[in-house]
């Protein structure tokens, strides 16, 4: 297992990203939400997948407002995951082209404040 500690300044924890391989995607799953994608993501992820952008858009996202979320799919009444999310594997199907938002995680604005929040969502963080 390779341990990688990741900080970011501003905020009051480090994420263990090896943590990931034995996690079972819980940043990938639960309540409902949006998982934002911008037209340069929503571009990458349709080639990654080797389809138009209306055949990924079709299929893939829904529109909120003026914006842009990948689909949820429901895995039992108050549990969701993303479209892309791997049930069998517990990891994501498309990691190296996920949206920004993805790649982020757990280094949100959200969780700057809030390090016991960000602890009961993510297993790899280290206080």
């Amino acid at each position: 297992m390779n341990i990688s500690i990741i900080s970011q300044d501003g905020y009051n924890y480090k994420f263990n990203s090896s943590a990931c391989e034995t996690c079972g995607g819980a940043c990938c799953t639960g309540a409902s939400g949006y998982i934002w994608a911008k037209y340069t993501e929503i571009e990458k992820m349709a080639i990654f997948l080797n389809l138009t952008i209306e055949e990924f858009a079709t299929m893939y996202l829904k529109r909120v407002k003026h914006r842009y979320s990948l689909v949820e799919k429901r895995l039992d009444d108050d549990n969701f995951a993303c479209i892309f999310f791997n049930n069998e594997l517990k990891q994501c199907s498309i990691y190296s082209v996920r949206p920004r938002q993805c790649r982020t995680f757990p280094f949100w604005e959200t969780f700057k404040n809030n390090r016991e929040e960000v602890k009961n969502e993510c297993p790899g963080i280290i206080v």
